[in-house]
């Protein structure tokens, strides 16, 4: 699926406006997207702390555009992985205000959403496309303490072509970038792609990809940037109109792996 195709547009049907968030990392990130553009966007950080001033932010943002929860056509929410409460945070507001409102509900990835966002970053700045190269992978992390990592990975070419490679997973980013860089190497067809690790690149994650560089003799570049909303709605458009839609009773975070607490629990009941 083209880029274009990503951003959710489509001339058959339009005017679809979805109010789109995400509270998987430290940040919490809103926006409006109407017709696959972004309308309006938001983004603060209260030290995961979303739920003070999530519902708040939220009607700031459709008040100064002038909307209410009738004007819209979905509501659209990152599923996770992430930060355990900050996923649980926003998937509960989401199903809250489509039951309220009587709106469709639709969860993406949130790591797809990271990906899209940092690609659409990318290309706005203006990127040489010769060193996006090709093709590209587009890797999202999410700092998952002790050197893991929540990660998935993507490709592109410089048609905007868009396809997973790797599903969500909870990988140890010393393993995962040296495997990458391996893969990347003895890419087959037009030569090696270009690697963009991108999200969280904290100290830990920067000396870990440049490690592999070294030992895989790939360039693996890096980009850190915030989870991005916008890309959450894009995502989202994109399912509404495939007439795709959520349970809201049904729908839960994408926790990929069970919080601490409850992965200790569950070991004690069982005698580990």
């Amino acid at each position: 699926m083209s880029t274009q195709d990503r951003t959710g547009n489509s001339e058959s049907n339009p005017n679809v406006t979805i109010l789109a968030f995400d509270t998987s990392t430290a940040a919490f990130a809103a926006a409006i997207v109407r017709d696959g553009v972004r309308l309006d966007a938001t983004i603060s950080f209260t030290e995961r702390n979303h739920s003070v001033k999530l519902l708040s932010e939220i009607k700031e943002l459709l008040g100064r555009n002038g909307l209410q929860g009738k004007d819209l056509d979905a509501i659209a929410v990152g599923q996770g992985p992430g930060s355990y409460t900050g996923v649980r945070i926003a998937v509960t507001a989401a199903k809250t205000l489509a039951w309220t409102w009587g709106k469709p509900l639709i969860g993406v990835s949130s790591l797809e959403a990271l990906a899209l966002g940092a690609w659409s970053e990318l290309r706005e700045n203006g990127t040489d496309v010769a060193e996006l190269g090709e093709r590209a992978w587009i890797v999202p992390l999410m700092d998952a303490r002790r050197g893991q990592v929540y990660t998935s990975r993507y490709l592109v070419d410089r048609t905007g072509s868009w396809e997973r490679a790797d599903g969500d997973g909870i990988r140890l980013i010393e393993d995962w970038s040296k495997q990458l860089g391996h893969q990347a190497a003895s890419a087959d067809g037009k030569g090696s792609p270009s690697v963009w690790f991108v999200g969280e690149i904290g100290a830990t994650q920067q000396t870990a990809i440049e490690q592999a560089q070294l030992e895989t003799d790939v360039r693996l570049r890096t980009l850190a940037c915030e989870m991005s909303a916008v890309a959450v709605g894009q995502l989202a458009g994109i399912r509404y109109r495939q007439g795709e839609r959520d349970d809201v009773h049904g729908f839960v975070p994408n926790y990929t792996q069970l919080a601490e607490a409850e992965a200790k629990l569950l070991a004690v009941s069982r005698g580990e």
